[in-house]
């Protein structure tokens, strides 16, 4: 980053900011009036609260993967500045170097994340796989939003193909959205080429009359900017300007200028923003009295009334000290609330970070050592994060992290180059650039026109409030069904986990149930009670709920964009390659494959919860009770007679007949029949003799609706051997879809294991789940070394409940 400073002029900066300052030192500089403008109240308030837009940023365990490799990924999904709680499923597209639909996966999202994984096709070609991510929520607005990202795939030449038919493109963005006749303004510009890789440019701007204007040099990254003194409407404006690539004249026209309008100029000092105005000599009444709005993640953080009868400049400043850290819009309306003129710019209160620590307690770097990492936070605030541990040789992406893309770059239209270089210092050099990325570009949001006249935006898919549903639509002979008709759903998963439910079903024939989680997809066997007519003669048709309209071809500049990973990093890559491979030869063996190995005796709590628990159920921090070899199991009146006094903290209230309750740290405890959302009445009726297997999470438990903040308590019923009948044979019976399979990292336990595999691995650990609250500060991880590596590399990435974020590297 350094060296990229050292190798930019100092003329342009200085000229810059002469520019800017000289503009600023013209205008008359006056006081404002705050004002609140209550018909416009409500309108504000239902945009903020009712249409509030997600951004989300993912965690990935590193910055390059082999054939056939696992990615494995982490996303964390905001909603402004804090944690989302819009959306309950995750969807992420994959698409090869050509835009070709791969794989189309969805994953439940708990405590505002989801996490899931990708494997890379073992006869894959090309050298980047691309992700698109999104929930529906984010579908029904600009989807310039949706998170994209290239991924670096390793081959056997990662050489960069030099593409010969550049096409170099210039682009102008006058500051408040137009030049304005007869009044100054800046006009910043932006240089790439087709696949947005940034490139430099020099030239100079000259009007219809062939006058000079005004120089054109790229200042950064292929951004600059220039002044326009006294637009003229009759008086068009033009760039010649030569690029570095191919050194070819070109020739651009600037924007349009508008006949009438403001000109909306903003300086972003320290703890302060500078907002001038200027309207025309010749102004209508209604820009005479105007409205000046700040925004932050659609929230209103600050009006003004500005009066400019008898001026034709003003000056207000906004103290920002209280905005928090991210992109403010800054919006000016007329005496009518019709929008003319906006401007993004970027505040930074360095606010948006909770304190959290890596020490490594234990490190040793020998052929399979053993190492342990401490995870210490010492905000209260409840933080779910993330770590990746890799062999520290592998080369990372260091253009982006969850601060710059969460704050800055999910926020703003178009591709940021190397967005982090703007999160590295805060002086003079570092903001001038940044403000030139505000200038360059796009801003989203709404059409404030349609909104000031009570035209609420357009949404075409509804919150997803629950998670997976069981929604039937019964064809046929309906005029069978009978008053009060029932259907008998029995729910069986892949790995024989069943449960049955009995579901009203409508006039129409439609009956449902909501918020179910399950894996991969169940076999629904089903029965209209009472009814053999109808089940003779009708057909259902279930659904899930879950959306399914994908792109099967995704076209996007930044697919082809090189730059999105880098030059130098494809240098490393080819020397990580080469050492990769060279390693894998040695060893005699690609990867460490997941092969049959002899370990220590498991005990028989270890073989139930691998032959019953799966997904987010398995594992985990949790009591585990063997009912099938426990006398105390088969003697007990029911499950909360068994647990009582079993659980330190769990709370179980049998109430003499009535409802038992159960709690844990002052919240309700969830429960699982089978991995499938129940409640206590229905798993307090099962008999004891058909469970085999209990389950109590220590909260939260991210397997429930809301992150189960009270614990859950997961029941599995005898499958296998144990079972004598399966309900629902020999019925009508249908498949449906759900969610993505959640693998289970792998991370091999060498004072328990004899493997002779060669161990090559280079994502050491990965762990998805790590979690504190305000009595849990420290989380402890262990894990082996593989077999050749000398250094780690550890990224933890979080945010916790007050919507801080934390990224740490550490080698």
């Amino acid at each position: 980053m350094q060296q990229i400073f050292k190798m930019q002029s100092l003329k342009p900066l200085t000229q810059l900011m002469f520019k800017r300052i000289l503009f600023f030192s013209l205008l008359i500089v006056s006081s404002s009036t705050i004002l609140k403008a209550q018909e416009k109240d409500s309108i504000l308030s239902i945009i903020a609260n009712d249409y509030g837009q997600e951004k989300m940023f993912i965690h990935f365990d590193k910055s390059i993967y082999s054939k056939a490799e696992t990615i494995w990924f982490k996303a964390y999904l905001q909603n402004g500045n804090l944690p989302s709680t819009i959306s309950k499923n995750f969807y992420t597209d994959w698409y090869n170097d050509s835009g070709i639909l791969l794989q189309h996966n969805v994953f439940p999202i708990f405590q505002s994340s989801a996490n899931g994984q990708f494997i890379v096709p073992d006869d894959y070609k090309g050298k980047t796989l691309h992700i698109k991510a999104y929930t529906t929520w984010m579908l029904n607005f600009d989807t310039s939003f949706i998170y994209n990202k290239n991924i670096a795939i390793l081959q056997t030449n990662n050489t960069i193909s030099l593409i010969k038919n550049i096409k170099p493109q210039l682009n102008f963005f006058a500051e408040g959205g137009s030049l304005i006749n007869g009044l100054n303004g800046f006009v910043a510009f932006k240089a790439t080429d087709q696949f947005l890789n940034t490139i430099k440019i020099k030239g100079v701007i000259k009007n219809s009359k062939n006058e000079f204007v005004d120089s054109i040099k790229t200042d950064h990254d292929g951004m600059g900017i220039i002044y326009i003194t006294n637009a003229d409407i009759n008086n068009s404006y033009t760039a010649f300007w030569q690029d570095e690539l191919t050194n070819t004249q070109h020739n651009t026209a600037l924007p349009m200028v508008a006949k009438e309008g403001v000109a909306l100029q903003v300086q972003n000092m320290s703890s302060k923003l500078i907002v001038n105005i200027a309207i025309q000599n010749n102004a209508s009444d209604d820009k005479k009295t105007l409205h000046l709005f700040c925004f932050m993640n659609n929230m209103h953080l600050y009006e003004a009334e500005v009066k400019m009868l008898s001026k034709t400049s003003h000056s207000i400043e906004i103290p920002t000290i209280f905005f928090g850290t991210g992109v403010v819009q800054v919006s000016v309306f007329d005496a009518n609330y019709m929008p003319l003129a906006e401007r993004m710019v970027f505040v930074n209160n360095n606010d948006y970070e909770f304190n959290s620590y890596i020490n490594v307690a234990a490190k040793n770097v020998n052929k399979r050592g053993k190492n342990v990492v401490e995870i210490t936070v010492e905000d209260s605030a409840y933080a779910n994060m993330s770590i990746a541990i890799t062999d520290a040789t592998v080369p990372t992406d260091i253009t982006s992290n969850s601060f710059t893309h969460l704050l800055l770059a999910a926020d703003v239209k178009g591709y940021i180059y190397n967005v982090n270089q703007y999160f590295l210092n805060n002086n003079d050099t570092t903001q001038q650039y940044l403000d030139l990325v505000m200038l360059t570009n796009g801003w989203r949001k709404y059409n404030w026109q349609k909104i000031f006249t009570n035209q609420k935006p357009f949404i075409r898919y509804i919150k997803d409030t629950s998670y997976l549903n069981i929604i039937g639509n019964t064809y046929g002979e309906l005029g069978n069904l009978q008053p009060q008709q029932q259907i008998i759903i029995f729910a069986e998963t892949t790995d024989s986990l069943r449960k049955q439910f009995i579901l009203p079903v409508n006039k129409k024939g439609v009956f449902g149930n909501s918020n179910f989680i399950f894996y991969d997809r169940l076999k629904l066997s089903y029965s209209f009670l009472g009814n053999k007519k109808l089940n003779a003669d009708a057909e259902v048709i279930f659904q899930n709920g879950l959306y399914n309209k994908q792109s099967k071809y995704y076209v996007d500049s930044l697919l082809h964009n090189v730059s999105a990973i880098d030059v130098a990093f494809l240098e490393k890559m080819k020397k990580f390659d080469e050492e990769y491979k060279r390693l894998s030869k040695l060893k005699g063996s690609g990867v460490l494959e997941e092969v049959t190995i002899e370990t220590k005796k498991k005990s028989a709590k270890d073989i139930l919860d691998n032959k019953y628990a799966s997904n987010l159920f398995a594992g985990g921090d949790a009591y585990q009770f063997d009912v099938v070899n426990d006398m105390r199991g088969q003697s007990s009146i029911d499950v909360f007679h068994y647990l009582t006094g079993m659980v330190a903290g769990l709370q179980i209230n049998n109430n003499n007949g009535g409802e038992t309750t159960v709690k844990w740290r002052g919240a309700n405890t969830d429960f699982f029949l089978d991995e499938m959302k129940s409640d206590a009445e229905v798993v307090g009726n099962i008999s004891m003799s058909q469970i085999a297997y209990i389950k109590v999470f220590r909260p939260p438990f991210f397997g429930g609706t809301g992150g189960s903040s009270g614990g859950a308590i997961a029941i599995y019923t005898r499958k296998g051997g144990d079972v004598k009948s399966l309900p629902g044979k020999g019925l009508a019976f249908k498949y449906l879809d759900g969610y993505t399979i959640t693998k289970q990292f792998y991370s091999p336990n060498y004072e328990t294991e004899n493997n002779n595999t060669a161990d090559v691995r280079t994502t050491l650990y990965w762990n998805p789940y790590i979690t504190t609250n305000h009595t849990k500060h420290k989380a402890t991880i262990e894990f082996f070394n593989n077999d050749f590596a000398k250094k780690y590399r550890i990224i933890l990435c979080g945010v916790n409940a007050d919507g801080k974020i934390t990224w740490i590297e550490k080698v």
